[in-house]
């Protein structure tokens, strides 16, 4: 099976290592084999939450600068911070709306225009992918499903080796049985939102 290497980066609170989770679990069901690091910064006050998650017959976790097959932002400035880890064949899924970071809140900084953002990230991919996940979150009844959002978009893209049942079970059994509905609900409007 091909090697496909998944980089998901957000911002503390946004819900990255609940779909890092959901996206191993839907790999089992399937008897991928999926390799997962995670590093969480200073999640707790806002800071960057980054996933690397290798499908596939891997030896190592570690995504090096260039390798990334599929970049996931849940925020576009965090998304344009990990192009790094990018190349000319990856594929850029990432939620259009910002989460400022605490400087540009308080007016010390300024955060780039969203136009500007997909500007800078466009040529450098092979695909660049945006939707308001917030906004389909807030539809499906929880701006806290963002996360469930994304994931429906990464399987509408058709960039991993996962099924949608296979995600559709692991969002019921990973997530609290009070969200199923909500969250599964998210997915499907995510994955409408992307899939052609």
């Amino acid at each position: 099976m091909n090697i496909t290497r998944l980089i998901i980066v957000a911002v503390g609170g946004q819900g990255n290592l609940l779909a890092s989770k959901v996206l191993g679990e839907a790999a089992c069901r399937q008897d991928i084999p999926v390799r997962m690091s995670e590093i969480h910064g200073m999640a707790q006050r806002g800071g960057v939450v980054e996933s690397a998650m290798i499908f596939g017959d891997a030896h190592s976790t570690i995504i090096s600068d260039g390798e990334a097959d599929v970049l996931l932002g849940f925020e576009p400035l965090e998304a344009l911070r990990a192009l790094n880890k990018c190349n000319a064949d990856t594929i850029v899924i990432t939620s259009t709306s910002p989460l400022p970071p605490f400087t540009a809140a308080i007016g010390k900084g300024v955060y780039p225009d969203m136009a500007a953002i997909e500007a800078y990230i466009r040529p450098r991919v092979k695909s660049l992918i945006t939707l308001d996940a917030n906004a389909l979150a807030v539809e499906a009844g929880n701006v806290l499903s963002v996360n469930m959002v994304l994931l429906g978009s990464l399987i509408g893209a058709g960039v991993l080796p996962l099924s949608d049942a296979a995600v559709r079970e692991a969002i019921k059994d990973t997530t609290k049985a009070a969200f199923a509905e909500i969250n599964l609900k998210a997915f499907d409007l995510g994955r409408a939102a992307v899939k052609g």
